[in-house]
């Protein structure tokens, strides 16, 4: 069978299954099997394909058709311009989160330590310290599997990075310039309404923010200023309608300049302040 042949197999399969980007995944795959491009299709459609390769495809294109993420398909999602690791035990990192660590960015300075609340795959922190200068970091989670991820990810990548099991701050002693956090912020009775690939696959400790979704936005929000340094900031990652919400919380412990920023859709994405030292 030809590659374009194999192709249209695949796409077939997952319109079957009610995948939504059909032909977008199914090349996606077939890529990642072939080791080839999105040249390969519109140029090369004819390339024959090996025996071994078509079973692999196959096999894919089933996991998909069950509406198993791609990323935990292929093992790996690109995030800031870098590429992570991915398994059933963190979230899969996603463009809207690009918007939080582009916050932190525009303040950060060279040789600040940063901590990251539930860190998952590290993607948050990893990022930061790829594009930062002599900047430390340690990245902590409640999630043993999720932590092996994540230093699998800063071997990977050649970053050096702390990560400690903590249930929030519970394991972390000292002070950071910045603590940045992207929590479980799904509120509990929306969770049987999120798409198969994210309620089916995705772990639910790291999506689940309790009945109103704010459960972690009040304890990391009042926490952190154990664990700030006068002056310093805490950033978090949101839904797209808790802005005002978290902001009031911050504001409420004290932080100033609390502000709402948004992504690239022009939804509330991320909120930040500075603690001062005083509530």
């Amino acid at each position: 069978m030809n590659y374009r042949k194999l192709y249209e197999t695949g796409k077939d399969r997952l319109e079957k299954a009610g995948i939504q980007e059909a032909a977008l995944d199914a090349r996606l795959l077939l890529e990642e099997v072939c080791r080839t491009d999105r040249n390969t299709l519109l140029v090369h459609g004819d390339r024959a394909v090996t025996e071994e390769e078509e079973t692999q495809f196959r096999i894919f294109i089933e996991r998909r058709s069950t509406h198993e993420p791609l990323q935990q398909i292929t093992g790996w999602q690109e995030f800031m311009g870098l590429r992570f690791s991915v398994t059933e035990d963190v979230l899969v990192p996603r463009q809207d989160t690009e918007t939080l660590v582009e916050e932190v960015m525009r303040y950060l300075r060279d040789g600040m330590e940063i901590l990251d609340v539930c860190t998952g795959s590290g993607c948050i922190l990893l990022s930061i310290l790829r594009y930062s200068n002599g900047c430390r970091g340690v990245g902590c989670d409640i999630s043993e599997k999720a932590l092996a991820v994540a230093g699998q990810n800063a071997k990977e990548l050649g970053i050096s990075a702390q990560f400690i099991q903590s249930d929030l701050f519970e394991s972390i002693e000292g002070r950071f310039e910045y603590i940045v956090s992207n929590p479980p912020y799904i509120r509990k009775d929306m969770i049987l309404t999120l798409m198969e690939e994210v309620r089916d696959h995705e772990p639910l400790i790291a999506l689940d923010g309790g009945e109103d979704g704010l459960d972690f936005y009040r304890k990391i929000t009042r926490e952190a200023t154990e664990h700030l340094y006068s002056g310093g900031m805490l950033f978090f990652e949101i839904g797209y309608d808790q802005g005002e919400a978290v902001k009031l919380l911050m504001e409420e412990e004290g932080y100033e300049e609390v502000t709402v920023s948004q992504d690239l859709a022009g939804l509330d994405r991320v909120v930040y302040g500075t603690f001062n030292g005083r509530k």
